[in-house]
């Protein structure tokens, strides 16, 4: 077979056709689609019990084409050619002109039959789909399946349940009408507070719902918990999500798709995500994120996701916080120097504070942080509300990181400035503290204060978090030492020398530093203690349950008969952890049997035989 034309398929038509030549000369046009685009057009064929045969199919959660033929006779081929070489080669209106041919062409069909295929789901559909759900994610199902198939389908995976009011939104032919239908669903929604709702709309209604009754569409849908769109084209995938996009709540739209003609919807939505399987990697390489299976978007949003917002989010708000830190002291010292324009701070100083002093710490934070380990974000998906509508980059959150900065700027300041006084010497010499020494005691309470704030926020700790955290403070005592210790040839002014080293000299200073810096962040400490006390999110709840959960009394080998080396360390073991009572711990050992400290036990720290306990 020579293939002289292909017919491409479009989201109007709903079809696609090739015309061929057969071996023994004649003209052939093949045509396959959804039976509500082939069947209209089919003059012939088994056309009733091919119908039975479809719903009986989709009614099986197959997914169905009907296909149909088309002979040319040579004088009808000469205008089927002629017609497609014309509108292909227009230079105006080329896509409505081959819209208007493909209509003329695919015509007087005779149908050949029926195909359905079974397209399974992949492993842990439904257990992902309520892993959505719980977390507080409102999941649409957007398909070009047949209305029977995509409830089907829906039913499997868990979108829709057996216990759910299936409200259906179909086979609507007029405005008027689907209007109706519309107010009817609503009322419906309100008489009925208890039982949860899933809606059905096909493709053909919901473009009358799109056309002048988005808001009403909206209103039931938004009551609804699952929606499934059947019979859909890829644009009017692309028009759902844009619809949900501007919606009044304006949420975040994650769009998952698998294949080409899911790349528009992908596209659309804020997030796209495609899906390489067996349809091609169009999708893939439309989306934001490609994953493998269905079943990684779990781990992609609950795990990865949720640790990103925490990075990013911390990561803002703390830039934000230190640079407030920073140039607050600076503004406040204007008012004491008669606004001369005199700077508080070395400009070796103004440099590096956020090239050198204080970026490691959030850079290694923003990189590597968890503050829950991964496991726990995956097996309770609640944990993602905590995060939901932007919870941690809110107006809230950001003026309390804004006023953090604000309060332990003054503090600074003004715990530098009554420090030093007037006619006050801190120095065993009887010398006065200059200019730049108060800007350089003011700098060094404020490198320490903002990377302690940043260990308060770390979570998780590893080696490289210790090195950048400890050895930024490290890093700066030792280069003012040398920065102001040796006179440099290559500068033109040393305002800084021995600078440092004098400040240091001063146990007041020293005094001071440890006194601001403890200031500044005890009053973050009592915040902290108090929310997680009276008001505990969902996530600092699991961080609670996750640091109890690894020391239980079945850990322990030892009985505790009343013996004094076990006594002191079970009451001490009753405090700390406040659940364990060493009485009620029954294990038995031989005497021969040896205690080392990997027998998971929290009491042994060294070897010890069982007669000891």
């Amino acid at each position: 077979y020579k293939l002289l034309h292909i017919l491409e398929f479009d989201s109007d038509r709903r079809r696609m056709s090739v015309i061929v030549q057969a071996p023994s000369g004649e003209k052939l046009l093949f045509a396959k689609g959804a039976e509500s685009s082939i069947l209209p057009k089919c003059i012939g064929g088994e056309i009733a019990k091919t119908r039975i045969h479809v719903d009986e199919f989709a009614l099986k959660g197959l997914r169905t084409l009907c296909i149909a033929y088309r002979q040319f006779t040579a004088k009808e081929y000469e205008d089927v050619d002629r017609r497609l070489f014309e509108a292909r080669t227009a230079l105006q209106h080329r896509e409505e002109k081959l819209a208007d041919a493909f209509q003329y062409i695919e015509k007087d069909l005779i149908l050949l039959g029926a195909t359905a295929v079974e397209d399974r789901l992949q492993d842990k559909v439904r257990e992902t789909i309520e892993a959505l759900r719980m977390a507080g994610i409102k999941v649409w199902v957007l398909t070009g399946d047949k209305h029977e198939t995509a409830v089907s389908v829906s039913l499997s995976c868990g979108h829709f349940h057996r216990t759910m009011n299936i409200l259906e939104l179909i086979n609507q032919k007029s405005d008027s009408g689907c209007a109706e239908q519309l107010r009817q669903l609503a009322r419906r929604i309100t008489e009925d507070h208890v039982i949860q709702h899933g809606l059905v709309v096909d493709g053909t209604s919901l473009s009358l719902a799109l056309r002048e009754h988005e808001k009403l569409f909206m209103e039931v849908c938004r009551n609804c918990s699952a929606v499934l769109c059947c019979r859909m084209a890829p644009l009017q995938k692309a028009k759902v999500i844009r619809l949900i996009k501007i919606s009044p709540e304006k949420p975040i739209t994650l769009a998952v798709g698998d294949g080409a003609n899911d790349v528009s919807m992908i596209q659309e939505a804020h997030v796209g995500i495609g899906i390489m399987g067996k349809e091609g990697r169009q999708a893939a390489r439309n989306s934001d994120y490609a994953i493998a299976r269905f079943k990684f978007l779990s781990k992609l949003l609950f795990v990865h996701g949720h640790f990103y917002y925490i990075r990013i989010a911390t990561l803002v708000q703390y830039f934000f916080y230190k640079n407030v830190c920073f140039i607050t002291p600076q503004f406040l010292y204007q008012f004491y120097c008669l606004f001369s324009q005199q700077t508080l701070y070395d400009s070796v100083y103004l440099t590096l504070y956020n090239i050198c002093f204080t970026s490691l710490p959030v850079l290694i934070y923003s990189l590597v942080e968890q503050h829950i380990d991964p496991h726990v974000l995956q097996s309770k998906p609640t944990l993602y509300r905590d995060i939901s509508k932007n919870g941690l980059l809110s107006i809230k959150a950001f003026l309390y990181w804004t006023v953090l900065g604000f309060s332990h700027a003054f503090i600074f300041f003004f715990g530098s400035y009554f420090l030093v006084g007037k006619d006050t010497s801190l120095l065993g010499n009887g010398q006065m503290f200059g200019n730049w020494t108060f800007g350089t005691l003011v700098f060094t309470v404020m490198v320490i204060t903002v990377t302690v704030k940043m260990a308060l926020e770390t979570h998780f700790w590893t080696w490289i978090n210790h090195l950048v955290t400890w050895g930024s403070i490290i890093f700066y005592f030792i280069f003012s030492l040398f920065y102001g210790g040796i006179l440099w040839p290559f500068l033109g002014s040393q305002n800084m020398y021995f600078v440092f080293i004098q400040l240091l000299s001063s146990g007041s200073a020293w005094f001071a530093i440890l006194l601001m810096v403890v200031t500044c962040l005890f009053i973050d400490v009592v915040k902290k203690v108090f929310d997680r006390q009276l008001h505990p999110t969902s996530t600092e709840k699991a961080q609670l349950a996750e640091a109890h959960s690894s020391v239980k009394c079945l850990d322990s080998v030892c009985c505790f008969p009343g013996e004094t080396p076990c006594a002191s360390v079970g009451r001490m073991l009753e405090r700390v952890i406040g659940r364990c009572s060493p009485n009620h711990i029954s294990r038995l050992w031989n005497a021969s049997d040896p205690f080392y400290t990997n027998d998971r036990s929290i009491l042994t720290l060294s070897p010890m035989d069982s007669s000891t306990c």
